[in-house]
């Protein structure tokens, strides 16, 4: 599969379209006008007045015009706004705090003598773990492996806190194929990296807020070069959504002052776990010759 543009993607699924209010925000988003925007995000941070209240209520609550809730049905091409809120009523991202207020936050808690963090944070791992598996479009899943086993190329892009992740992934891949690359690895050019990718290539992004410049700059110049693009985020307004060929928006509800990666090293180490399945004979004896490899040059530890 080489057509990278988001709408050639969806127009070949053969009108079974994801229905989940969710993935069409993700999709639409960057397209949206402000007051679509506002009426959207109200409806992602209070997805619980947005079901149970009367338009009119949400409308006063949110100060966006019950006209623009209407509108906005219609850009996710909803029939109307009471087919959008049936919708909703399914598990639906949640805003997070900026960083500093949820550290004041832990702080008070940690003061005021509530439960403790480990069962707190456990509890809200377990909850994006099972929102994630609810969530999960297994056609979407199906395609991205099968679009990074069949790659030309594999490029991996994460910055700040997203940058281990990539590693880690470029780690287990490197164990079972040798043309997936970190495209931002210490001293290498990111320019250099994308230069020579074109539509017999995949660029898999990880990026959560605050949004690194240079990796949305990359999902933007990479699908204009026709590179399939694949973005795992936590939220519908990330940037590069809007040069998804595939994307993935994963819970990352956290007690933490930031936002947690637990659902997302789930979704790839499912993505490369089913790589592996998928790569025959050929991921085998690579992995066996890794390992080789790696005891000659006694990378490991051997008694």
């Amino acid at each position: 599969m080489c057509e990278t543009k988001r709408t050639l993607y969806l127009s070949n699924q053969g009108g079974n379209l994801e229905k989940r209010f969710e993935k069409r925000l993700a999709l639409a988003y960057a397209d949206l006008s402000d007051a679509l925007r506002n009426a959207a995000d109200f409806l992602v941070a209070n997805p619980l007045d947005a079901v149970t209240r009367p338009l009119r209520t949400v409308s006063r609550n949110s100060g966006v015009s019950p006209a623009a809730f209407s509108r906005l049905a219609k850009a996710l091409d909803y029939e109307d706004f009471e087919e959008l809120r049936e919708e909703m009523r399914d598990k639906i991202d949640r805003r997070v705090n900026n960083f500093a207020q949820r550290a004041e936050q832990l702080q008070k808690q940690h003061d005021d003598g509530q439960n403790r963090f480990i069962d707190i944070h456990f509890a809200a791992c377990q909850s994006n773990l099972s929102n994630a598996l609810a969530s999960l479009d297994d056609k979407d899943l199906e395609t991205c492996v099968e679009v990074l086993v069949n790659a030309r190329k594999v490029l991996l892009l994460g910055a700040l806190g997203s940058t281990g992740i990539v590693e880690y992934m470029s780690y287990m891949a490197n164990f079972c194929t040798d043309n997936w690359r970190l495209a931002n690895r210490m001293g290498t050019s990111l320019g250099g990296a994308l230069s020579g990718l074109d539509e017999r290539d995949a660029l898999l992004i990880v990026t959560k807020p605050p949004f690194a410049s240079n990796v949305i700059k990359s999902a933007k110049l990479a699908h204009q070069l026709g590179v399939f693009v694949i973005v795992i985020t936590d939220t519908h307004a990330c940037p590069a959504l809007e040069y998804a060929s595939i994307s993935f928006v994963v819970a990352a509800d956290s007690a933490n002052f930031y936002s947690s990666y637990v659902t997302t090293l789930f979704l790839i180490e499912t993505i490369i776990g089913m790589v592996v399945g998928r790569s025959g004979a050929a991921a085998q004896e690579r992995i066996a010759e890794v390992e080789l490899r790696s005891r000659q040059l006694a990378e490991v530890w051997s008694e």
